[in-house]
């Protein structure tokens, strides 16, 4: 397997890259710089990855030391969030040969050397990713040089896959659901970086971003976010086709990520990364999220 070079990354993102992206579904090389990693095709904590065995409750904080809850202002839009997922619909009669289908309209600045690579620009990206995670999937970039990307299928047994089948059996409860995001994204904290309620809300930020996940589990990933310290709401945020919302977000590692939501229907519209010095590293606009038939098929 031909592994994305180390040195495109973004800060803070290579061990992402290495216990989730490239396990069992990345399995192709990508020469182009400064894509964002954990946009990469599905996430899969590796089985290599170690799993921290500390039981956590709900509401406590549990990473950097000194770090305040999220805001009052943080776990009420949360629980709003949650609410309306509760009621979302997702296509009826999903089958397992078919495959969820997601565009979006993204652009990543990277690092090469320890330089900054600026932030490319705008363009469309889709994936087809299988619905039980055992057939071949697809990435398609629009961007010079590209070409279509297939994705291996994963290990069908893998526990922290998260292809529709795997999400539906996640927890829809809050507690049971925050004790399994902290590990599952354990595998990201290592001495250099040890902050686990930030690892925690980068992995809440890519289960929301490129996956189709069953209202009541997404209800309960929302409530779980909220009891991660640190999280904050930003107002007037933008995604990369310019529609303006409210953002959950989380600074950490260098950077700020944003999750940014409509202020009415609360429904996910992209993500905006701010690194150092307030660039903007990243940005997306999830524009369409459906399932099809076939991988390479657009609805």
């Amino acid at each position: 397997m031909n592994e994305f070079s180390e040195r495109d990354l973004p800060p803070g993102r290579h061990r992402l890259l290495k216990e989730h992206l490239m396990t069992e579904i990345r399995q192709s090389s990508d020469p182009k710089p400064a894509r964002r990693p954990w946009l990469r095709p599905a996430l899969v904590a590796g089985a290599a990855a170690a799993v921290a065995a500390t039981a956590l409750t709900l509401g406590v904080p549990s990473g950097s030391s000194g770090t305040p809850a999220a805001s009052k202002e943080a776990v009420a839009l949360l629980e709003d969030i949650a609410l309306a997922a509760e009621k979302s619909e997702v296509p009826g009669g999903i089958r397992d040969d078919q495959f969820v289908y997601i565009k979006s309209r993204d652009a990543y600045a990277g690092h090469v050397d320890g330089r900054r690579v600026p932030l490319e620009p705008v363009h469309d990206r889709e994936i087809w990713l299988s619905v039980d995670g055992t057939r071949e999937g697809l990435l398609e970039e629009d961007r010079p040089g590209s070409e279509p990307v297939p994705l291996e299928p994963g290990s069908p047994d893998n526990e922290r896959a998260i292809h529709y089948r795997a999400l539906s059996k996640l927890p829809a409860d809050a507690d049971e659901m925050r004790d399994w995001l902290y590990r599952t994204a354990a595998a990201q904290v290592d001495e250099e970086r040890p902050d686990r309620d930030h690892a925690a809300f980068v992995l809440f930020g890519d289960l929301i971003r490129e996956s189709l996940m069953p209202p009541e589990v997404g209800a309960a990933l929302y409530r779980a976010a909220a009891t991660i310290p640190g999280v904050e709401v930003v107002h007037g945020v933008k995604d990369s086709v310019g529609r303006e919302g409210v953002a959950i977000t989380r600074t950490g590692e260098g950077e700020r990520e944003e999750m940014i939501f409509d202020e009415e229907t609360l429904t996910f519209l992209g993500e905006r990364v701010v690194g150092a010095g307030g660039l903007v590293d990243g940005t997306s606009a999830v524009l369409k999220r459906t399932v099809v038939d076939r991988a390479g098929e657009r609805p």
